[in-house]
């Protein structure tokens, strides 16, 4: 048996706040001792440290197959461990698309030496086109969870009931259930748009996305899930709308979850006044009001967890005019360090939003986000609370370097990874 100790550190997890020494085993990849005044066949001195289960992060764009100028598996769970992420899920919109058992599985090979879990989700439908259901089942048995059109929200209603009612009558032998994830994005109210419609839209002369376009669909899903009974997860919610309605739905018993983004709670429409593609996302940065709705939301449970919608593009995309470039930014490296900066809570409370609760709505939580208590994986993350940064897309790990808090200093870092009982991140780079 080959240990590390990672000693003198805080432990925060479910159970709550406490010192004590973490032992964990290289070969095993589970914590074999948590205690005082431990030891080790290594020792990293965590002094000044919290030790936190592993983030795991619901929705990130890895564009491997079809767009490894961009981003590959190795490099995005790269960028990933260094941001403390244990576990990611992969979005289906690649090239050709997760929906085939042979895509799958190519993910699931390239992924098997990374260092963090890739955990791909499958398409809602054919080709992401919103007409002819995936093969669920057949994904579902290659271990995936989750399934959604993310880019395209699914248009037509009856097709979106269909795609509930099979994912609700499917069985996992694992006993986790199954997910559908929404892009909530009414096509016909958003085409044209390029940010959020109102006054800055207005100003800069660009094309607007009206927040109905997605408040619309969300609507539209809660009833779904309503009739159905089956449970919607909604990505990327960006309007103080969408928030008012999915608190509403849980308050109602529904069985709903979902999820919010950093830059939709750390930045508004007006960072687009310089016309920077930098600011370009999808769904568009919102106003003041949204962004204090996203946090109003997650502070109280309406929001589970937040997801990063990591979504590297290739510096010469990133570059041409605003309503040319397309939509997207990085998030897995500053995920942890715009929480703390931006989000008015206690740290137990921010580490659950990236940890234990989307490592359940992910059906992860056997391995991730699990108390840390001898036994169960070594998936862990040490975070230094109070370290300041000056953010470098060109010291990311990701291939791309469009982050839209370049030169932004922030409070915050991890500082080491383990995944599998390995250190995989140490001292806040990957040690292969």
């Amino acid at each position: 048996m080959s240990t590390t100790v990672l000693k003198g550190g805080r432990i925060i997890d479910q159970l709550g706040e406490r010192s004590g020494d973490v032992v964990v085993d290289h070969e095993s990849g589970v914590i074999v001792n948590v205690g005082p005044d431990l030891s080790g066949d290594t020792v990293i001195d965590i002094s000044g440290c919290v030790v936190a289960p592993g983030f795991v992060d619901l929705h990130v764009h890895l564009r491997q197959p079809g767009n490894e100028a961009a981003e590959t598996i190795e490099t995005g769970s790269r960028a990933a461990a260094r941001g403390g992420f244990t576990a990611v899920v992969a979005m289906p919109n690649t090239t050709p698309c997760m929906d085939s058992a042979a895509v799958i599985n190519d993910v699931l090979a390239a992924g098997a030496s990374a260092l963090c879990e890739i955990k791909p989700s499958g398409s809602i439908s054919v080709g992401r086109e919103g007409h002819e259901l995936s093969p669920m089942a057949e994904l579902a048995a290659l271990g995936v969870r989750m399934f959604t059109d993310d880019g395209s929200g699914v248009q037509d209603a009856q097709f979106m009931r269909r795609a509930l009612e099979y994912a609700g009558s499917l069985y996992a032998d694992d006993g986790v259930p199954f997910v559908l994830a929404q892009h909530c994005e009414v096509a016909a109210l958003s085409a044209g748009g390029v940010m959020h419609e109102g006054e800055w839209s207005a100003r800069l002369g660009l094309g607007g996305q009206p927040s109905e376009a997605e408040e619309l669909m969300v609507m539209r899903d809660i009833a779904l899930s309503r009739l159905t009974g089956v449970r919607v997860h909604f990505q990327h919610l960006s309007t103080a709308g969408s928030v008012a309605m999915v608190r509403a739905a849980k308050a109602g018993g529904l069985a709903v979850t979902a999820e919010a983004t950093p830059h939709h709670f750390s930045l508004t429409d007006a960072t687009c006044a310089g016309y920077d593609p930098i600011f370009k996302v999808h769904p568009p940065l919102r106003t003041a009001s949204d962004v204090a709705a996203v946090k109003a939301g997650l502070a109280d449970g309406t929001i589970d967890a937040i997801a990063t919608d990591h979504a590297p593009h290739t510096p010469d995309s990133k570059e041409l005019p605003f309503d040319q470039a397309p939509p997207g930014m990085l998030g897995l490296e500053t995920a942890l360090a715009v929480a703390l900066d931006e989000l008015d809570l206690p740290l137990a409370d921010i580490i659950g939003l990236l940890s234990w609760r989307p490592a359940e709505i992910a059906g992860l939580a056997a391995r991730h986000g699990r108390s840390i208590q001898d036994g169960n994986p070594a998936n862990l993350c040490v975070i230094d609370p109070f370290v300041t940064w000056q953010v470098s897309g060109t010291d990311m790990a990701s291939r791309a370097r469009n982050t839209p808090f370049e030169g932004r200093t922030l409070t915050g870092r991890v500082r080491h990874t383990v995944f599998g009982g390995e250190v995989v991140v140490r001292d806040g780079e990957a040690t292969r």
